[in-house]
């Protein structure tokens, strides 16, 4: 895997856990045999719907997916907030948190979705992601990205909903990941409209504190354990929230309006990607600065200068207090 691919800090191990009512297994089986089921009947079906019309297709599709979401155990709200609709290539933006953000997302809003490369070997969502027009990107490839760039722009002029997710990652939904601007790129060649969706999960219709972990699909999690989560968890509730559209016409800055739809998804105060470490500078030679986000009390003060008052012992430059060898690593709490 390349380095140069998001990566969110979300592990199965600390992010993946569901707190609340649990099924037994065999109600659990029962919903994972009725939303594979669903999926197939999905995939056998979608050759005949492609020759339907444009309105007959969509109502179907938001009926089908919106089916296969309740099959798997989760309710769904969806809040809509200014949303007109709007004309002409439209490009949703949503946070990513599991598989579920997909048909989530179709039972509203379906489109063209842009997706990695391996999506299509995957059991049953794989030929089923293809044969409904996924635009894959191979993630591995810098140099595929203009291409996939010129695809998406593409279907945006032709009047196309695509859906992105531009953390380029999932993560827990208790923290966030940084919006990718190249696909932002895509709508104002093609001046389009972004259309910011928010995607929240929750371990009951009213349930407090923070986002249910049983949906996460986070880090080297295999799908098969993520759908057995998913079903065994009891009272899942999705919500998604549908956003006013930010228009990309006129707009030079894909990273201005890949912050801005970030800022409308996560909220200005909501959850922040990780702060990344300073670089060494080049060429710099002695001691790194200090980082800005290392805590005061482990900063060098600065070296006094001059010579010690008579009558005083000389005082090391940088006595500052011990900075704990067992300090913990890896995500903080609650990521």
């Amino acid at each position: 895997m390349s380095v140069w691919l998001p990566a969110a800090p979300c592990t199965p191990q600390d992010c993946a856990r569901h707190t609340g009512a649990v099924r037994a297994p065999l109600p659990a089986a029962l919903r994972l045999l009725a939303g594979c089921g669903l999926v197939l009947l999905g995939v056998a079906c979608l050759p005949p719907v492609r020759l339907l019309g444009t309105g007959p297709r969509t109502r179907l599709t938001q009926r089908w997916a919106r089916a296969v979401v309740r099959a798997f155990g989760v309710r769904v709200t969806v809040g809509r907030h200014g949303a007109a609709p709007v004309a002409g290539g439209e490009l949703v933006v949503a946070n990513h948190v599991s598989w579920l953000d997909i048909p989530l997302i179709a039972s509203v809003l379906p489109g063209r979705t842009v997706a990695k490369s391996e999506i299509r070997h995957w059991p049953l969502l794989g030929p089923l992601a293809a044969l409904g027009g996924t635009l894959f990107i191979d993630r591995d490839r810098l140099r595929a990205l203009p291409d996939a760039v010129r695809d998406i722009a593409a279907a945006l002029r032709s009047g196309s909903r695509v859906v992105v997710f531009p953390e380029g990652s999932t993560w827990c939904g208790r923290a966030g990941g940084t919006f990718r601007p190249a696909v932002f790129q895509a709508a104002i060649d093609a001046g389009a409209t972004v259309r910011p969706v928010r995607i929240g999960y929750r371990a009951g219709p009213h349930a407090p504190g923070p986002a249910a972990g049983a949906v996460a699909f986070v880090g080297a999690d295999p799908l098969a354990a993520s759908l057995w989560r998913v079903v065994r968890a009891a009272g899942l509730t999705a919500r998604l929230d549908v956003l006013p559209p930010l228009p990309a016409a006129g707009e030079s800055d894909r990273r201005a309006l890949a912050r801005r739809a970030r800022s409308a998804v996560l909220g200005p105060g909501g959850p922040a990607a990780p702060v990344r470490p300073p670089w060494p500078a080049r060429g710099r030679t002695g001691p790194p600065r200090p980082s800005t986000t290392e805590p005061a009390a482990y900063r060098r003060p600065p070296a006094p200068r001059g010579r010690p008052p008579a009558g005083t012992s000389p005082t090391p430059p940088y006595a500052v207090p011990h900075r704990p060898r067992t300090a913990p690593r890896g995500p903080a709490p609650g990521s």
